[in-house]
């Protein structure tokens, strides 16, 4: 094992605080990467919500999860207590928190003796840190964003830089799901596209008639296309029924497919050829399995952050490509969403789709 400067040991402790959403923690993964590549024998913590831990179980650059629950988090007496226990059973040599706010502080300020405490630059957040990096602004991606907060860490070996965010999954659950699709009439050595034609949120879906006119055009043009539609059960499995009925339910959309959890749709990404909809979290796990993309992009998402440049490819179509600032600024939401046509969408789709082709 490496020794480095200032340890007292030979293996070094980190411990990443990622507390948030699905796809914070997926792209956070980037982070961890860099760690691990440039950290080699180094252990990796990674702490997070409990609900979206099974999705990093097996990633090789978390030898360890540490979770809390929805219960934990908000009770005050049982939190505070996890947390001093958490850094108090490792000596942690680095503690990175990358939402640092006055709740995940705790881990830092609970740990004054760790050498290397990385937090975000906030107005409150002096006494936790002692090296801070700034917000994340102006469009910057959110893949520069979160491998900045490897950077404190360079005086001890030059920072080897990962972009990709991956999630792994076992051999087994890959063949397994792979069973599952061609026993649902999906043939695997064929052209397959998930198509996220809804959304949680109703604020993120692109307007219905004109998904259905992309869709109607792709399902004429390339009839060897699989088409699975992702959607959660409730609202979005209606909306995505009535979008299958509409289109006349068409023999290449699969509308009963589905993965029935994060892991399983990092096996359908591998599976996938390409990903097309709207944007959401689901983009994030098909990119982190391999699987390039095509999205629509809500007018309050900036694609420069939020659609990471990685090696597989990731496309997305945004109301800021087609209009000014000031033009926007004049102009309502829907306005704005607007002004993404199907002609627009489907040039693009048409365009992927006949490179995938060759």
């Amino acid at each position: 094992m490496s020794n480095f400067a200032g340890m007292n040991h030979k293996t070094m402790n980190i411990l990443v605080v990622r507390m948030r959403q699905m796809g914070d923690a997926i792209l956070a993964t980037s982070l961890l990467n860099t760690l691990r590549r440039t950290f080699a024998d180094a252990r990796i913590d990674f702490v997070l919500n409990e609900r979206i831990a099974p999705l990093f179980e097996g990633h090789p650059s978390v030898d360890r999860l540490i979770t809390f629950s929805d219960s934990e988090r908000h009770n005050a007496r049982v939190y505070i207590k996890k947390v001093w226990q958490v850094v108090h059973a490792t000596h942690y040599d680095v503690i990175i928190d990358m939402r640092s706010t006055a709740n995940t502080m705790l881990f830092a300020l609970f740990s004054p003796a760790t050498k290397y405490r990385i937090g975000l630059r906030k107005p409150y957040t002096l006494p936790a840190f002692n090296h801070r990096v700034a917000e994340n602004t102006g469009g910057r991606s959110i893949i520069d964003h979160d491998i900045s907060f490897a950077a404190p860490l360079s005086g001890l070996k030059p920072i080897e830089a990962v972009r990709d965010f991956t999630l792994h999954i076992s051999d087994s659950e890959y063949t397994d799901f792979g069973t599952y699709l061609r026993s649902q009439g999906i043939d695997t050595d064929s052209p397959l596209m998930v198509a996220n034609v809804t959304a949680k949120l109703a604020s993120k879906v692109w307007a219905e008639e004109r998904m259905v006119e992309v869709l109607r055009r792709f399902i004429g043009k390339y009839p060897s296309w699989q088409i699975v539609f992702n959607y959660a059960p409730g609202q979005e499995a209606e909306n995505a029924r009535r979008i299958y009925t509409t289109l006349g339910c068409p023999p290449q959309v699969k509308i009963d497919v589905q993965a029935s959890s994060p892991r399983q749709l990092v096996a359908m990404g591998r599976y996938t050829t390409l990903f097309f909809g709207n944007e959401g979290g689901a983009r994030h796990i098909m990119q982190a399995a391999g699987c390039p993309s095509l999205v629509v992009c809500a007018p309050e998402n900036n694609k420069h952050t939020w659609l990471p440049q990685t090696q597989v490819e990731a496309r997305g179509i945004s109301p800021a490509d087609l209009a000014t600032a000031t033009q926007l600024a004049g102009m309502s939401r829907e306005e704005q969403y607007a002004l993404i046509t199907p002609d627009i969408v489907w040039q693009q789709l048409d365009d992927m789709t006949r490179r995938m082709e060759k």
